[in-house]
C-alpha cells in the first residue's frame, strides 16, 4: 500500500477503478489546506508535533513516507480526475476549504464530509450545491436528527455499530448511507444486506458493489 494522504496513495486509488477518492484536511499555522488524517504528523511522517503549530514550508520538508512530501489540497485536484470526498477534521479549515471550492467551481467534484456538525453546517451556506456528509463512530439512532439539522445530504457510518433501525430511519428523512471501514467479506456482506449506497475501504482490490471510495 501506498503511504496515506499523499499524491502517490491519491494516483494508486484512481488508478484501481474507485467512484471517489477520501482525503482529510487541516490547516497548518500559516492557514495552509494541507491534506492529512492525524492532528499531529508523528504517525505518518519523520517529524513530530501538531500540525497546527506547523508552517506549511515546516510541514513540506518532512518525509511522508517513500520520499512523498505532505501535500496541500490544490495539489491533490490537479493529481488526479476522480470525484474526492473532502473530510474536514479541523472545523476551522471550513472556511478554507470554501474559497478553494467556489475559486475554482468543485461544488459538483468534490463532497464535504466531516464528524464535526459544526464544520457541516457552517460550509453548507458557503458553498451554493455542495453535497455533505456528516461521519459518525459511535452513533445512536441520533445520528440522523443530527445530519438533518446539519443540512447533510449522507451518513457515513460505522459498519460495526450499523443496526438496520437506523438504515430505516435515515431512508425515511431521505438520506444516503455509506458504511466504513469496509476492509473485509463480512463487511461487504453487510453492504448488501443493508443496501446501502456505498462504503469506504483501505483496499481497493476488495470486491466492489455500489459506490467505493477509497
Amino acid at each position: 500500500m501506498e503511504p496515506e494522504n499523499t499524491l502517490r496513495s491519491f494516483v494508486a486509488a484512481q488508478e484501481a477503478g474507485l467512484d471517489a477518492i477520501e482525503l482529510d484536511l487541516h490547516l497548518s499555522k500559516d492557514g495552509a489546506l494541507v491534506v492529512m488524517h492525524d492532528t499531529d504528523v508523528d504517525r505518518t511522517t519523520d517529524g513530530s508535533g501538531p500540525i497546527a503549530e506547523k508552517t506549511l514550508a515546516e510541514l513540506r520538508a518532512l518525509d511522508a513516507g517513500r520520499g512523498e512530501r505532505v501535500p496541500v489540497f490544490e495539489e491533490v485536484l490537479e493529481a488526479v480526475q476522480a470525484p474526492l470526498q473532502a473530510e474536514i477534521k479541523d472545523v476551522q479549515a471550513a472556511r478554507a476549504l470554501a474559497e478553494v471550492m467556489n475559486r475554482r467551481g468543485l461544488a459538483d467534484r468534490v463532497e464535504v464530509s466531516s464528524f464535526h456538525d459544526e464544520a457541516i453546517a457552517e460550509i453548507k451556506p458557503l458553498v451554493p450545491g455542495v453535497r455533505t456528509a456528516l461521519i459518525a463512530s459511535r452513533y445512536g439512532t441520533d445520528i440522523v436528527d443530527r445530519a438533518v439539522e446539519a443540512g447533510a445530504e449522507t451518513v457515513c457510518l460505522n459498519i460495526r455499530r450499523l443496526t438496520l433501525e437506523i438504515v430505516e430511519r435515515a431512508r425515511k428523512a431521505d438520506l444516503r448511507i455509506i458504511g466504513w471501514v469496509v476492509n473485509t467479506q463480512d463487511h461487504l456482506r453487510l453492504v448488501r444486506a443493508f443496501g446501502l449506497d456505498g462504503a469506504t475501504t483501505d483496499h481497493p482490490d476488495i470486491k466492489r458493489t455500489g459506490r467505493f471510495t477509497a
